[in-house]
């Protein structure tokens, strides 16, 4: 399991200071606790642990103090398998649910006359409260660690690409679409480490995908394209609020306060919170979450 979550080799070592950047703050995400999450300290470490993996009285600490709960992954399978039914209008468009797992359907996965393969890869979705981001992407069960194979992953992203893999023949076409799926799908989460997993996450599973497809290792240049789109759109937020977590900025306007010794008044600066910045990759532009 801790193979999994390896920061100083590659691909990871090669993009992890874009992977700890908060694009909103232009500064690297934080933990729970409001410490910084540094480069240097976590390549010391060389690890970080998924949930799965920490001591389980730190496991039910972070459940009662943020509700903090990992889905087995056949249960993101059927949530996300009823999604898609919705969108495809047919049941189980992907796999073929079985009492507590799936089975992939072999056959390409079929589209109506209405709608077409790169509409589904264009289609916006977003994993709240993202955790590992099991929802999104499946390299292995949040719930247990066990990995899961390439044939048999049902993330969203995963979706998409195998998508891609049955509609593509071309290497640049693929990367095209692989791309597109990537800046389609969107998550954010409170606590720092996991959202750092989340985002490692992402990036293994472009290059389990590059090299299953294409028999190669992904260059540099993709991988940076491929971990800042990540950094846009998986992001650190406080749900509640819809703001930076622990961040707050001066306002030009100040607060009245009163010195009650001088017996006069005076003034001090107002603060607020910081509202997330996510990146719309059709307009090419930045929006503030929820406007």
């Amino acid at each position: 399991m801790s193979d999994l979550i390896h920061l100083n080799s590659w691909p990871v070592s090669d993009v992890l200071s874009l992977l700890l950047l908060d694009k909103t703050t232009k500064k690297n995400i934080v933990r729970a606790e409001n410490s910084p999450m540094r480069e240097d300290t976590l390549r010391g470490a060389g690890m970080i642990r998924p949930r799965v993996a920490k001591e389980l009285s730190l496991q039910a600490e972070r459940t009662r103090k943020t509700a903090e709960v990992f889905t087995p992954a056949y249960v993101c399978c059927r949530m996300n398998e009823f999604c898609d039914g919705e969108w495809f209008g047919y049941p189980e468009p992907f796999n073929t649910l079985t009492e507590n797992g799936w089975i992939p359907k072999s056959e390409p996965i079929r589209f109506g006359e209405k709608r077409d393969w790169k509409e589904y890869v264009d289609s916006r979705r977003m994993e709240i409260t993202c955790g590992e981001a099991p929802f999104l992407v499946s390299r292995y069960d949040a719930a247990t660690g066990e990995p899961i194979s390439l044939e048999k992953r049902i993330g969203i992203l995963d979706r998409k690409l195998r998508v891609v893999n049955e509609n593509t023949r071309e290497e640049s076409e693929w990367m095209t679409w692989t791309v597109r799926a990537f800046q389609s799908v969107y998550g954010y989460e409170l606590q720092g480490d996991s959202l750092l997993i989340a985002r490692i996450n992402l990036l293994l599973t472009f290059t389990d995908y590059l090299s299953a497809r294409w028999n190669r290792k992904a260059s540099l240049k993709e991988l940076k394209k491929i971990a800042n789109i990540i950094s846009w759109n998986l992001w650190q937020m406080d749900g509640l609020t819809g703001s930076v977590p622990f961040a707050v900025r001066e306002t030009k306007e100040t607060q009245l306060a009163f010195d009650w010794l001088a017996e006069e008044e005076c003034t001090e600066p107002a603060y607020e919170r910081i509202p997330c910045r996510i990146m719309d990759w059709r307009a090419d532009r930045s929006v503030e979450f929820g406007k």
